[in-house]
């Protein structure tokens, strides 16, 4: 007997797929509305923090510059220097590295800072850098020792590089009150999101402070929320459908056992034994017909019998 002829035989089987099926269904929309929304709302938490973080990157960044200034270090016209003078020995390929009038100062005034931010584990890189792309000092992580090998330094060693690209100019440029959000593929080939907020230096705009969110992290998290949702509403399914099964079995164990008592009773067995009512409902009414049905035919018997 397959799975389908011992449905349609089973009484208690065909009530509890018949209940089971529809629940299912509205816990898979349930399941697939709720991951959804959540992956959503993660998406948007981890942007949102992005956000304040490139807000407070950018202030922080130009008061430090201000700072500077008014103490003397540098001048206003140091900090806004455009004169990028190309470092000897840094000249291969298509990245060459520049030093400003200024860049001296940012090597241990920001470093610290910009690091802080790479603690969250969604952030990629955290630097501020001028309108025209040029950042003067990037995070601990991209300043390795050269090596030589191009392709390695391009990811290992980004400090003092003017980065020209459409993102990154369009972060410089951004002078708008909320931060800006891109798509940004890196030279490196990952992509991400840029959120840049601009940097001002005696109220003049100097640049943007970006900083990157990774999204092939930010996917790996939403397929671990996915997997996690997914085992919890599995877990719910199967629980909910044992327990209509079980449920289905005890409500109509007593037709059941008044259909085996029928049969008996079909073929002249159990006459002599009452049937019991043990409810008012249906199965009730059941037992007491049957139980009529066995009088009838004991006494029938009992006229056969004479």
């Amino acid at each position: 007997m397959n799975i389908i002829q011992k449905i349609r035989s089973d009484l208690s089987l065909k009530l509890a797929v018949t209940l089971v099926v529809p629940l299912l269904g509205l816990v898979g929309l349930a399941a697939i509305f709720v991951t959804w929304h959540q992956t959503g709302m993660m998406r948007d938490q981890i942007i949102e923090k992005a956000r304040v973080a490139a807000r407070s990157g950018a202030r922080f960044y130009g008061l430090t510059l201000e700072d500077a200034i008014d103490d003397g270090i540098l001048t206003v016209q140091d900090v806004f220097d455009t004169n990028y003078a190309e470092i000897e020995g840094y000249n291969w390929g298509r990245h060459p590295k520049y030093h400003t009038r200024y860049d001296f100062y940012t090597d241990y005034s920001v470093l610290l800072f910009q690091d802080e931010f790479l603690r969250h584990p969604d952030f990629v890189f955290a630097v501020g850098q001028d309108v025209n792309g040029y950042i003067p000092t990037h995070n601990s992580r991209y300043q390795k020792k050269v090596t030589g090998n191009p392709q390695r330094d391009l990811v290992g060693n980004r400090s003092k590089r003017i980065f020209d690209d459409k993102v990154g100019l369009a972060a410089g440029k951004h002078e708008g009150k909320e931060p800006l959000v891109q798509i940004y593929e890196r030279d490196t080939g990952v992509t991400m999101l840029d959120v840049s907020s601009p940097i001002y230096v005696k109220g003049k705009h100097w640049g943007g402070f970006r900083l990157a969110v990774s999204l092939e992290r930010l996917a790996a998290r939403s397929r671990s929320l996915l997997l996690t949702l997914g085992g919890v509403f599995a877990l719910v399914g199967i629980l909910a459908v044992l327990t209509i099964l079980l449920m289905v079995r005890r409500a109509i164990a007593p037709a059941v056992e008044l259909t085996q008592i029928a049969d008996a009773i079909s073929v002249g067995n159990g006459l002599e034994t009452p049937v019991r009512v043990r409810s008012v409902d249906e199965i009730g009414r059941l037992a007491r017909a049957i139980d009529r049905l066995r009088v009838s035919m004991k006494a029938a018997m009992g006229r056969l019998g004479e």
